[in-house]
């Protein structure tokens, strides 16, 4: 029961950085480098940006998966999650939602 229950923590741990760190890709592409593409015709932040942006959205989406059976999502719950990883600061209301009873994992 120890080590589910420290492998749970960890996997928490890991989810949330790597929501964290998805949503402000995900941000900085939407709201910093698409404005610059279009008004200063300069596509070189898109690149930059775009592709850590997936692989981090490909982790997020990979780790819900992985995470669902120990934190016992229902589907709804499941689908919130992942519906939440393609809005703006959908990662950050799923991380104060659901993830986030203490912070990165500590306990009482």
């Amino acid at each position: 029961m120890y080590f589910r229950s420290r492998k749970l923590k960890q996997m928490k741990k890991v989810f949330r950085l790597i929501s964290f760190l998805e949503g402000v890709s995900y941000l900085l592409l939407l709201f910093v480098a698409v404005p610059i593409k279009y008004f200063a015709e300069d596509p070189t932040y898109v690149k930059m940006l775009g592709k850590p942006h997936g692989l981090l959205f490909l982790a997020y989406v990979v780790l819900a998966f992985l995470i669902k059976p120990e934190l016992k999502w229902d589907l709804k719950t499941f689908s919130i999650v992942l519906i939440a990883s393609v809005l703006p600061f959908g990662t950050f209301y799923i991380d104060k939602k659901y993830l986030r009873s203490l912070p990165f994992g500590l306990t009482k």
